[in-house]
């Protein structure tokens, strides 16, 4: 009796867990926002900059898959914050239909936005269905603009002594950052923003040294303690999340996505990243 007891007690701890751990990925982590703070070394950065922010959002996805408010209270939230500087790295809608247009507009309303900028580009979900949709793309421009942010499609812009430059997705219709790449000049003060981080690995850089600012992974949304997540929408693997040094003095950090393909997450929260500008 007291072995069936044992195992009945197991079975029914097993069971409890279970439900738990799944109450915790579906309820609370997808809305357990962290805000991530950092120092960013910047080259030829003008001294006026020096100890001003930059903050990074990324891959909102505002649709259908989960309650869009959270993006709104999280907005809400950053605006407190009071950043310089606010970048954008794509993915603002999980397309369906034109219904997520005036879903995003709804969002839009409550938009961060820097003090001396803002800028963004687009991910491949701003494409939508097969990335292949040019007029999800110049909707969502269009809307992007008309709330104040400046949208960069294989373009730079300096903007308050920051030079932003703006690749086009990867996965999508126009991306062609030769067109940016050999323009820009190695003297100003560069951030490049990027997509989806695969674009790294690709001969199309000219020299660049500096930060890469990239999206995209959401940190696989769920990774066991220890392992690299089971599920990357990336070729290269180690671009899950965080800050990696790569070849040519380069820099690059991953941001773990605002919002969610699906509203799930463990072990990888939300994030909305807080750098800390510095001379290089």
């Amino acid at each position: 009796m007291r072995r069936r007891s044992f195992i009945k007690r197991t079975l029914w701890g097993a069971v409890g867990t279970s439900v738990l751990t799944g109450l915790y990925t579906w309820q609370v982590e997808p809305f357990w926002l962290e805000f991530v703070e950092r120092k960013m070394p910047v080259s030829n950065l003008p001294n006026q900059l020096i100890g001003k922010t930059l903050m990074q959002i990324s891959d909102i996805h505002v649709g259908n898959r989960f309650d869009y408010n959270y993006i709104i209270e999280s907005f809400e939230k950053a605006q407190k914050y009071a950043p310089d500087f606010v970048v954008y790295t794509g993915d603002y809608i999980s397309y369906e239909n034109e219904e997520q247009f005036e879903q995003l507009q709804e969002v839009l309303q409550h938009v961060v936005k820097g003090r001396l900028g803002t800028v963004g580009i687009l991910g491949n979900h701003d494409y939508g269905k097969g990335w292949a949709q040019q007029e999800v793309a110049d909707k969502i421009t269009s809307q992007l603009e008309k709330a104040s942010i400046t949208l960069l499609r294989n373009q730079q812009k300096e903007v308050s002594g920051l030079n932003f430059i703006g690749l086009d997705d990867y996965w999508g219709l126009n991306f062609s950052p030769e067109k940016v790449m050999k323009t820009y000049k190695s003297t100003r003060a560069n951030i490049v923003l990027c997509h989806n981080p695969d674009v790294c690995d690709l001969d199309v850089w000219h020299g660049y040294r500096g930060w890469i600012l990239a999206g995209h992974t959401h940190g696989g949304q769920c990774k066991p303690p220890f392992l690299t997540p089971p599920m990357l929408p990336v070729k290269n693997k180690k671009y899950t999340a965080g800050e990696i040094t790569l070849k040519g003095e380069r820099k690059l950090y991953i941001n773990r996505a605002l919002g969610h393909l699906w509203q799930v997450r463990f072990n990888v929260r939300p994030e909305i990243t807080i750098f800390e500008l510095e001379k290089g």
